[in-house]
């Protein structure tokens, strides 16, 4: 047996588990890069007869699984992974399995975008690195008002932070209804109020059909030119062209972003290089903690598929 580890940036896979039941069973094969040409990715997986994938980095379409014949199970970190056609693998017998996870991680760091964003943190730590000082007014969150887009296990908490910092929190999104956000302690509003009234918007909705492109130029126009917007959910939520044009044109202030449409983010995309953004590669989930749980679990999944299959 083959088992294929994919995506591990920081190379780290095999020190956060224990997978000696794996190594005892299968060769194990780490891949540190990324393949985002899916002819690529399977030509890489074809002698492959488990792949172990981080989250969405790795999408395994219908089209990619119906060309690895090879491949008997995939093993998947989080509880649910949208990249992988569950569909497709179940026709052909392959088993899927996931692993449990945190929400706390992306809490942190959509309230590390948030602060850098506002602060301008970045800014004024390049500055000293440099030898300079001081070089922009930041802003004071407190008495300002926070939009949450989407209520649910995250956004519930990101409001408890906000109202700690002593802003007024509102709420909205396609599902919410007045006595959720009430339960929340949070205001409820309607969509366009959320945009309008919001110092800063955070986005916290799963990506679906219905979410996709939610946050279009209609919505940014609605937005103060003083406004921030921060996405740690997913990046199609946004309409990335209305978000660039809005920024280049200041018509808000700025923007902490940590997912994007294309992931990696292209070398010399706007979003890049534009100084009123504060952009992280997608890490709202990659800290140690997390990590443990999902390649833990995920080792004694293959390792009991391979019991089981021998």
């Amino acid at each position: 047996m083959r088992v294929a580890i994919l995506d591990d940036y920081q190379d780290v896979a095999l020190t956060m588990a224990d997978w000696s039941q794996v190594a005892d069973r299968a060769t194990i094969t780490v891949f540190n890069d990324h393949l985002g040409d899916p002819d690529a990715v399977v030509e890489r997986l074809h002698p492959f007869d488990v792949v172990c994938v981080m989250r969405e980095r790795t999408p395994l379409t219908r089209s990619v699984i119906e060309r690895l014949p090879q491949l008997k199970m995939i093993a998947s970190t989080g509880p649910f992974n949208a990249s992988i056609d569950i569909a497709a693998a179940e026709e052909r017998g392959i088993h899927v399995s996931g692993t449990g996870g945190y929400v706390e991680s992306t809490v942190e760091l959509t309230w590390a975008l948030i602060l850098a964003t506002a602060r301008r943190v970045v800014d004024e730590a390049v500055s000293v690195r440099g030898g300079g000082w001081q070089t922009a007014v930041g802003r004071q969150l407190g008495g300002t008002t926070l939009g949450v887009l989407g209520l649910g296990r995250i956004g519930s908490r990101v409001a408890k932070v906000g109202k700690a910092f002593g802003m007024d929190v509102v709420a909205w999104s396609p599902n919410l209804t007045p006595e959720a956000s009430e339960r929340a302690g949070v205001g409820y509003v309607s969509k366009d109020d959320l945009f309008s009234s919001a110092d800063v918007l955070t986005i916290h909705l799963v990506l679906s059909e219905r979410s996709r492109g939610l946050v279009g130029a209609t919505e940014l126009a609605l937005m103060k030119p003083t406004a921030l917007l921060v996405n740690t959910s997913r990046g199609p939520i946004v309409d990335e062209q209305a978000l660039i044009d809005a920024l280049r044109s200041r018509r808000i202030a700025g923007a902490g972003l940590d997912v994007f449409d294309t992931e990696p983010l292209p070398a010399g995309h706007p979003l890049r290089t534009l100084d009123t953004v504060t952009a992280t590669p997608h890490v709202g989930y990659v800290a140690e903690q997390i990590y443990r749980v999902f390649y833990g679990e995920a080792a004694r999944e293959i390792a009991r598929w391979l019991t089981q299959a021998e």
